[in-house]
């Protein structure tokens, strides 16, 4: 059996996965919708072409991952939810639900981090995309 026969398969399962995650990360603020989405694209830019262009074109998803493959941005509206989900995600799981000192610390670190890379992305101007 070629590598290709098991890849095309493994692939086309990880960009469906990706996308259900990426889906259920647009109401659950700790699932990264958009690197996901970014995976599934490119899973499926390997195994379907047929995917990838249904994904990329999706009247819902599409204009998610669009501007940031056209190296665009992201509207201000999107960083403000992206970033305010993150830290009342955190914050109440750190200040409620994880009891070890060094996961609080991680996830923390792991905020400021997503925090950065958001707040150092391009504020797409004009059209409003959100």
């Amino acid at each position: 059996m070629r590598n290709g026969t098991l890849l095309r398969p493994f692939l086309l399962l990880l960009g469906w996965l990706s996308v259900v995650l990426a889906v259920l990360g647009i109401f659950l603020p700790v699932l990264p919708t958009v690197p996901l989405l970014l995976l599934a694209l490119a899973c499926f830019a390997r195994s379907s072409e047929k995917f990838y262009l249904w994904l990329l074109n999706h009247n819902r998803l599409g204009p998610i991952v669009r501007p940031y493959l056209e190296n665009e941005g992201l509207p201000r509206g999107v960083k403000v939810k992206a970033i305010t989900l993150i830290w009342l995600s955190i914050g109440i799981s750190v200040l409620f639900f994880v009891p070890l000192f060094w996961v609080k610390i991680m996830l923390l670190l792991i905020a400021l981090g997503v925090t950065a890379y958001i707040l150092k992305m391009p504020t797409l101007v004009g059209e409003n995309r959100e």
